[in-house]
C-alpha cells in the first residue's frame, strides 16, 4: 500500500515540475525572441542501502529550448531589430557577455544602446555602443550601425560600428535565469558574419499559445487522478486496519 502512495506522489511531484515550465512559456507567450523552454520525464534508478535493479523513479528535467525561430512582425521602429535565420544579439551583463533574440532595443541616458533590461548591446569589437545626443540610428542587415547627429546633414553620416552578432552551436548554449543565453563554459562567442538581422522588425516568441494551455490543462487532469490514486490508497489502508481491529 505504501509503494502505491509513494509512487503517485512522486508521479504528482513531477506533474508539478512540468506544470511549473509550461506555466513559465505561457506566461512569455508575447515576450519578444522567447524562446520554449522543452520538459521531459527521465527515468532514474532508485538508490538505497540496497541496489533494486528493477525498481526505477522518474524525475522532470530540461534538456533544452525549442530554437525554431518566432513570428516576425513588423513595427516600424528604427530600433526594433530581428535576426533573420540562426544567430544572436549579444549583450554585457554583470555575469559576462549574453545572447538572446529580443531585439527590442533603446538608448539610455548615456547614450548607450541598450535592450530591453538596460543591458548594453555589443559591437564587434566587444565594447558597448555609443551613439550620437538626439541622433537617428540606422542598421544595415550585417549589423553596421550609421548615425546622423541632431541637426547634422544627410551628408554627416557616421559609421558608429557593427552590432556583434554571433552563432554558436544551441548545444553549448545554457539558458540563465535572465532568459538569457550564455555558453556553458562561460567564454564569449566569436562574431559569425554569416549572421543577418532587418530593422523596424520584431520576433516573437516561438511559444504556442493553444499547445501550451492544452499541456496545462493534461498536467492538472494527470495530477488530479494520481491525487485519487492516494486517496483511495488511503481509504484502503483505514479499511484494512479496521477489518484488522475488528478481528483482534
Amino acid at each position: 500500500m505504501d509503494h502505491m502512495i509513494y509512487t503517485a506522489a512522486a508521479g504528482a511531484a513531477r506533474t508539478l515540475e512540468q506544470q511549473a515550465i509550461i506555466s513559465n512559456n505561457m506566461a512569455n507567450v508575447s515576450t519578444t525572441g522567447f524562446r520554449e523552454q522543452l520538459a521531459i520525464y527521465r527515468s532514474v534508478p532508485v538508490v538505497g542501502v540496497t541496489e533494486s535493479p528493477t525498481r526505477v523513479s522518474n524525475v522532470a528535467v530540461t534538456p533544452g529550448s525549442n530554437f525554431q525561430q518566432g513570428v516576425m512582425t513588423e513595427t516600424g521602429q528604427a530600433l526594433d531589430l530581428a535576426i533573420t535565420g540562426d544567430g544572436w544579439f549579444s549583450v554585457q551583463t554583470p555575469q559576462g557577455e549574453a545572447y538572446t533574440r529580443n531585439g527590442e532595443l533603446a538608448i539610455n541616458l548615456d547614450n548607450m544602446l541598450v535592450n530591453h533590461a538596460g543591458f548594453p548591446i555589443l559591437s564587434d569589437d566587444g565594447g558597448p555602443v555609443e551613439v550620437p545626443e538626439r541622433g537617428s540610428v540606422t542598421f544595415s542587415g550585417d549589423g553596421t550601425i550609421t548615425a546622423l547627429g541632431a541637426g547634422d546633414n544627410p551628408s554627416d553620416i557616421q559609421v558608429m560600428g557593427q552590432l556583434k552578432l554571433v552563432n554558436p552551436p544551441v548545444g553549448d548554449l545554457v539558458r540563465g535565469d535572465d532568459g538569457l543565453y550564455r555558453l556553458a563554459q562561460g567564454q564569449a562567442a566569436q562574431a559569425d558574419p554569416a549572421v543577418r538581422m532587418v530593422a523596424g522588425f520584431i520576433e516573437k516568441s516561438n511559444v504556442s499559445a493553444a499547445e501550451a494551455m492544452v499541456g496545462m490543462i493534461s498536467n492538472a487532469r494527470r495530477f488530479e487522478l494520481q491525487m485519487k490514486v492516494i486517496q483511495d490508497a488511503s481509504t484502503n489502508a483505514e479499511r484494512a486496519n479496521s477489518i484488522l481491529s475488528s478481528n483482534g
